[in-house]
């Protein structure tokens, strides 16, 4: 933090005009090339292509989101909305406060004019260059310009200060809906702009408009939510990409665990190493990292991270890292701390796999979402009936009965996939059918992540499982004929994830 934002409040910037005269001169000119076409923005062209073909005549609005105070005068690292960064194709910390607008074009002309407003570059004699700490370029960095913007990505560029009144146009006439949670002034800009627009004036009348347009609204987020189901060419190679960064990042880990071990607090080195290789490869973690250690692994999401790292432990791993397109990779691997499994652990973890594996198999196209989690719930049924640990008169069909049984998921609560890609649980609006119920295309990307959870307090287990937790979880594209595990580079049976931890480790020594 710099000095002038740690003195007292009684201490102001100069502000007379001699001294702005002063700052504003003095300069090198500014370069006059623009930002050329991003790869990316032919892509994202399509996208709103559908999105115009699916709302013909109705101008959308697609927020960015704002900047978030993290404490006093100090934001959060600001990360798009995901359906902006979809629609638009900007990625990592761009462009706060920017609006997407699909204007409906007059006349007979079908689909729709992008326009992103957005606060563009301000000129050196302004306020902003200087005296501006949120967004001002002595400040923050420089801003793109329109001229940028239209070059990079393809579409039209206007000033945020415009948004508010093209917002509002004609909104009488052409139906205007906005994705509500992605930034709440703007969604109480545009109802300000509908409500200006109508001519009711009976209070039931108006509250059964405003229940239509939110409605409306929430159909619109629908949409460009299932619109990410299936991921074109492009976002499957930003996918292989945050695949590959999260594999350099655990194999980091993986070398350093010693260290963990040695330093305490062992949890937050893990962190602290996966971080700075997500950092370094692209935008930074896809969700906060789940580095659990020994008994902590039976906590689902456990990200206080906070444990000791010891040997003879396992220590559950769950992470990704996101790129800056904000594609992000979700994967886990189990790993015994002192680079062996013992026998319990490696009965545990060698059940997991199994499950694993017959998840993967359901992964083809024809194939509902749902056949993927009963192939593997039903191998972890399978080991768990094996084991003597249902409910006496419980067998492997009565467990699996949905109705009347479900005892396994005591030790596996959780389901086996999701959706992947710009969110880490993406496409969550869609629906039932949309989702668990309909059948796998090629270019869906789903993670498979069975697990078995033993907490230390779990009397009816042995004593030798409890405290050890395992889940493996990876990254599966649909194919055409089946499906390819982007994450395969990253070894999973037990054999192998142990010559994985002696290699890394004797490449050390």
């Amino acid at each position: 933090m710099s000095e002038e934002q740690k003195v007292s409040p009684s201490r102001k910037r100069p502000t007379t005009d001699e001294f702005r005269a002063f700052v504003a001169t003095g300069w090198a000119p500014r370069s006059t090339e623009v930002t050329p076409r991003s790869e990316v923005a032919d892509h994202a062209a399509r996208r709103r292509e559908a999105v115009s073909a699916a709302f013909p005549g109705e101008r959308l609005v697609v927020p960015a989101g704002g900047l978030k105070v993290r404490s006093n005068d100090t934001d959060y690292v600001f990360r798009p909305h995901s359906a902006f960064a979809h629609l638009t194709g900007l990625g990592s910390d761009r462009e706060p406060d920017a609006v997407l607008v699909l204007e409906p074009r007059a006349g007979d002309a079908a689909g729709h004019e992008a326009v992103l407003y957005f606060r563009p570059l301000a000129d050196r004699d302004t306020e902003e260059f200087f005296g501006d700490s949120r967004y001002g370029e002595f400040w923050v960095g420089a801003r793109p310009t329109l001229a940028d913007i239209e070059s990079e990505l393809g579409l039209a560029a206007r000033h945020i200060d415009e948004f508010s009144d093209a917002v509002g146009k004609d909104a009488g006439q052409v139906t205007v809906r906005v994705v509500r949670d992605a930034d709440a002034e703007v969604a109480v800009r545009v109802d300000r702009a509908r409500a200006a627009a109508s001519e009711t004036q009976d209070a039931t009348e108006a509250e059964t408009r405003v229940d239509r347009q939110r409605e409306a609204d929430d159909q619109l987020a629908h949409f460009l939510s299932t619109l990410r189901l299936v991921k074109d060419e492009w976002e499957v190679e930003q996918m292989r990409d945050a695949v590959e960064g999260t594999r350099l990042g655990f194999e980091a880990v993986i070398a350093d665990l010693p260290e963990a071990v040695r330093r305490g607090r062992g949890e937050r080195w893990v962190e602290g190493v996966f971080g700075l290789h997500a950092r370094h490869h692209g935008n930074g973690v896809g969700y906060d990292s789940i580095c659990a250690s020994g008994d902590h692994a039976n906590t689902l999401h456990w990200i206080k991270n906070t444990g000791e790292v010891r040997d003879g432990d396992l220590l559950l791993l769950d992470a990704g890292v996101e790129v800056d397109s904000l594609f992000t990779a979700d994967i886990t691997r189990t790993l015994p701390v002192s680079g062996t499994f013992t026998d319990a652990q490696r009965r545990i973890y060698d059940a997991v796999y199994a499950a694993q594996e017959a998840g993967i198999a359901a992964c083809k196209p024809g194939n509902k979402f749902s056949d993927v989690h009963a192939a593997a719930i039903r191998v972890i049924a399978e080991h768990l009936h094996e084991w003597g640990l249902l409910p006496e008169g419980v067998d492997v069909e009565g467990t699996l009965d949905a109705d009347h049984g479900q005892y396994h998921r005591r030790w596996m609560v959780h389901g086996t996939s999701h959706h992947l890609g710009l969110d880490v649980h993406d496409c969550a609006l869609a629906t039932r059918e949309e989702y668990s119920d309909a059948e796998l295309e090629p270019g869906m990307v789903l993670t498979v992540e069975p697990g078995l959870y033993f907490k230390a307090d779990d009397e009816l287990v042995p004593d030798e499982l409890r405290g050890n937790g395992v889940r493996i979880e990876d990254d599966i594209l649909i194919t055409d004929d089946g499906c390819e595990n982007l994450s395969a580079a990253m070894p999973r049976s037990s054999a192998d994830v142990e010559a994985w931890i002696a290699g890394i480790w004797g490449a050390r020594s």
